[in-house]
């Protein structure tokens, strides 16, 4: 016995790859299909769409099937209302919950679709019957009773797809991928002038730095940044702010002075005596008003009213008291940052960085630089329409942006 369902594909979807991968997951997952329309279009701003059916052996060969179209953009032709299930108790999600992709998705509530609010990959889907809205919760902020979208029935997913003019536009060039023998100065102008569009259309920039800004010197160009209002707020760990402030308040980067490269006598213990002097003053804040702290990031973020959110992890020395220890809140902070930010600069720190990811929906632009071309892979694998990864050191990469911005 043959099950079949027609299902829709429509948008770039050759120039995407989409309908390729389509293709290959109806055959790789044992089914098969017959392409009922296929209407391409002939022009690089005209869309594509295809309709097909597809077919397994049985109901629970085609499921699977169908779930994979379904996070490619795949539709059913005559779809039903998404399936809502109240929540059994808070942080209980119902079985067989629909978990979500970072891509912008829609869901079919009596008749009409609605788009999902907050989009962000492996969240629950939560609708509102009053006001007929829907929008994501992580699986901890799930409350008792909330109507909750199981199953895929209803559900219209929308990958980024790449026209053929994708070079053109502010964020055109945010599609080539990683490679290190790209040319730095022409593809750090491109950033820059990226940033510029941001700014000017009102958007807000998202810096993600890790410690090795600090460590290579490049400290005081991202300053300069915040202090010139390229930087609307900035996502870190508790190592960033130590170092930063280490560096103002004793010329060290753990322990290394960051000018002349040596090693002074108990360097080691600078970060320390660093997150001692803080916590003694009471905040970041405390000590800026102090005048303990008289430089650096943290200051410019402070003096220039740019909030900052440092998220702590099991290895944090200290941490500092604005360093947020408890996760789960560590987690709604970030997530509050990433849907604000327009444009987002990941700078040397993998696993900041996919925190920080994991909270973007993929239509957000995004810069990842590492001197590791492995980390930039593993954050532009994410699937977002506007990425561009720079295998460079970011001591380099900072002052050049920074020149770039402020110094023509």
């Amino acid at each position: 016995m043959t099950i079949e369902t027609t299902v829709e594909l429509e948008g770039h979807i050759i120039d995407s790859g989409i309908m390729q991968r389509a293709f290959g997951i109806i055959m790789d997952m044992g089914g098969t299909f017959h392409v009922e329309q296929f209407d391409v279009g002939t022009h690089k701003n005209e869309t594509t769409y295809c309709r097909m059916t597809v077919s397994a052996e049985s109901e629970g060969l085609l499921l699977p099937i169908l779930h994979e179209l379904h996070q490619n953009g795949a539709t059913i032709t005559e779809p039903t209302d998404a399936t809502l299930e109240p929540s059994p108790s808070s942080k209980v999600v119902p079985r067989g919950f629909y978990s979500t992709t970072h891509h912008p998705t829609d869901i079919l509530y009596e008749g009409e679709w609605i788009s999902v609010e907050n989009i962000e990959m492996d969240t629950a889907i939560v609708v509102d019957p009053t006001t007929k809205t829907a929008s994501t919760k992580v699986l901890t902020s799930v409350d008792e009773n909330d109507l909750i979208v199981t199953g895929e029935a209803g559900i219209r997913v929308k990958p980024p797809s790449r026209p053929r003019d994708s070079s053109s536009g502010p964020f055109g060039f945010m599609q080539g991928g990683v490679s290190s023998e790209r040319p730095s100065e022409s593809l750090i102008k491109k950033i820059a002038e990226t940033i510029k569009a941001t700014k000017k259309q009102g958007g807000k920039i998202l810096v993600v730095p890790g410690p090795a800004v600090i460590h290579s010197g490049a400290g005081d160009d991202l300053s300069r940044l915040v202090q010139k209002g390229y930087v609307d707020m900035i996502s870190a760990g508790n190592g960033f702010a130590v170092h930063d402030i280490e560096r103002n308040l004793y010329g060290t980067s753990l322990g290394m002075n960051i000018t002349t490269l040596a090693h002074p006598r108990k360097g080691h213990k600078h970060h320390i005596y660093t997150i001692s002097e803080i916590v003694r003053a009471g905040s970041i804040k405390d000590a800026v008003e102090q005048k303990i702290i008289t430089g650096g990031v943290m200051y410019e973020c402070i003096t220039n009213n740019i909030p900052y959110v440092l998220a702590g992890s099991i290895r944090d020395d200290g941490p500092l008291p604005d360093t947020i220890t408890d996760t789960i809140k560590a987690q709604n902070a970030i997530r509050e940052q990433t849907q604000k930010a327009d444009l987002v600069l990941m700078l040397s720190t993998l696993l900041h960085s996919v925190a920080i990811g994991n909270c973007l929906p993929s239509t957000t632009p995004t810069v990842c630089v590492d001197i590791n071309p492995a980390t930039v892979t593993q954050l532009l694998d994410r699937g977002s329409s506007h990425a561009v990864g720079v295998v460079t050191d970011v001591g380099m990469f900072i002052p050049r942006l920074a020149q770039a911005l402020l110094d023509e």
